[in-house]
């Protein structure tokens, strides 16, 4: 059984043109420079959205003991990053059904993931 991140923002109103490039520049980015880009899942962002919705998507975490921590940070910093676009919107990150919490300072992350 696998675990994954999930991510979403919902807001009135729709994102700008110019919301939605800078979400597929950095979907593109990270997905690019993941730490096993050739092997895992990346920034998965669907297509058919509920009202309301602006932004909703998962990554599958590794399998792997070894690439876990690597990958959980990287994708974490891409949700992060994909925050700082639609910074206006409600923001709701969680692992299965673990709820990571917003930081001002470090954005997402994890006490004592590294």
């Amino acid at each position: 059984m696998g675990v994954s991140l999930y991510y979403t923002a919902r807001r009135a109103t729709p994102l700008t043109d110019a919301e939605r490039a800078s979400v597929g520049q950095v979907a593109d980015t990270f997905n690019a420079n993941a730490p096993f880009s050739d092997e895992e899942e990346g920034l998965y962002l669907y297509d058919d959205l509920e009202p309301g919705k602006v932004l909703d998507g998962s990554t599958k975490m590794p399998f792997e003991e070894d690439r876990v921590v690597p990958s959980l940070a990287h994708w974490l910093a891409a949700v992060t990053a994909l925050r700082n676009v639609v910074p206006d919107a409600d923001w709701t990150l969680t692992l299965d059904d673990l709820e990571i919490e917003w930081d001002d300072q470090n954005g997402y992350h994890l006490p004592g993931l590294g």
